[in-house]
């Protein structure tokens, strides 16, 4: 047992799988408990392929372990890319008990979770997250897609994995931004549904920024437990999971806006939510000291806390009008009713929401 490790498991009846965190799991922990069959495609990028892809390998001993690596970054997370993975799995013969392998950050484990949710009307798969925000966030709860020119993720499945291995050794070659992206989504939970944990994080958020292995699993356990505990209720975003996006409306406007990959994602978040709560002030739900919280612990984050320069109100409106959670032609967002406590609600004069977006534009 690695002597920084924590497990959970997300709670799906009989697709519950475990969540395993800690240091130095890759390649070390077997992996072949949660395959159906002995073919594996590893999924990975041009990045961390050279990083972490024959460790990987080490935890499915006796299988047949194939790979198919793709270009590195969100720009590709289109149908030309997802089609080099379905390619390789019909040259290499998969089989439908084979079991598809995400290693890398959020983009891999949406199009191989994609993949494996459309390959022979759905395959196993596993996922192996190498950034803090995957790790905290898209790895777990079973969404996958890939984005389109119109508006990101908007086109995809759920499809859970059987297992999500976290080995925090892999950050360590993770640039400074891409861990205050993912900082975003750690921050996000503290936000809607863990007052306690956004007190934890702003004595530890040092600790967290400069890779402290225990830190990191604590709040990656944490930020998982809280997704886990949404998921179990709410699989299929019915109404409670739609809370996990926090200044995703907002954040996925800004991403559209500036170009794939431009911002990161926890970038575009992390400006987002300020945004929402800003909103939840002049809404009368959030007080101007929890206010003040947000914008500090985001900024201790190293996060934007601003739109892109050009950007404009209507820009935001009309991105913000193909959002996945609108209903009706109505526009919804995850607000907050006081910090640890969020909503999903339409119920906002547009004037609010006009003044929020001109204040964030200027």
């Amino acid at each position: 047992m690695p002597e920084v490790f924590r497990e959970l498991r997300v709670e799906l009846e009989e697709r519950a799988y475990p969540i395993l965190i800690g240091k130095g799991l890759l390649g070390h922990r077997d992996l072949t408990p949660f395959v159906s069959g002995r073919q594996i495609m590893i999924v990975t990028n041009t990045t961390v392929a050279p990083l972490y892809l024959e460790s990987a390998k080490q935890s499915f001993p006796g299988c047949q372990v194939d790979e198919v690596i793709l270009p590195d970054g969100e720009v590709h997370k289109n149908w030309e890319v997802l089609n080099r993975i379905f390619d390789a799995l019909l040259e290499k013969r998969h089989s439908r008990k084979t079991t598809l392998v995400a290693l890398g950050g959020g983009v891999v484990g949406d199009m191989t979770g994609f993949a494996a949710a459309c390959y022979q009307r759905g395959v196993g798969f596993i996922q192996i997250p190498t950034t803090l925000l995957a790790q905290v966030d898209s790895s777990v709860g079973g969404k996958t897609g890939i984005n389109h020119p119109l508006g990101k993720n908007m086109i995809g499945a759920f499809h859970q994995p059987g297992c999500v291995l976290i080995d925090t050794d892999t950050l360590k070659t993770l640039p400074a931004r891409e861990v205050s992206a993912g900082l975003a989504e750690v921050i996000k939970y503290g936000f809607i549904q863990d007052r306690e944990f956004i007190g934890w994080l702003e004595e530890n958020i040092g600790a967290l920024k400069a890779l402290d292995a225990r830190a990191l699993t604590e709040a990656i356990y944490r930020s998982c437990r809280c997704k886990a505990d949404v998921v179990a209720k709410d699989e299929r975003e019915g109404g409670l999971r739609a809370i996990l996006n926090l200044g995703h409306t907002f954040g996925h406007a800004i991403e559209t806006h500036a170009g794939y990959g431009n911002w990161l994602h926890g970038e575009a978040v992390g400006a987002g939510m300020v945004m929402a709560a800003h909103l939840s002030l002049r809404l009368g739900t959030l007080t101007e000291e929890e206010y003040r919280r947000v914008e500090s612990i985001v900024a201790a984050a190293e996060l934007p806390m601003r739109a892109p320069e050009g950007m404009t109100p209507r820009n935001f409106l009309d991105l913000m009008a193909v959002d996945k959670k609108n209903v009706d032609g109505n526009l919804r967002l995850v607000l907050l009713r006081s910090l640890g406590d969020a909503e999903v609600t339409a119920d906002f004069p547009q004037s609010e929401l006009m003044s929020t977006l001109e204040a964030f534009c200027k």
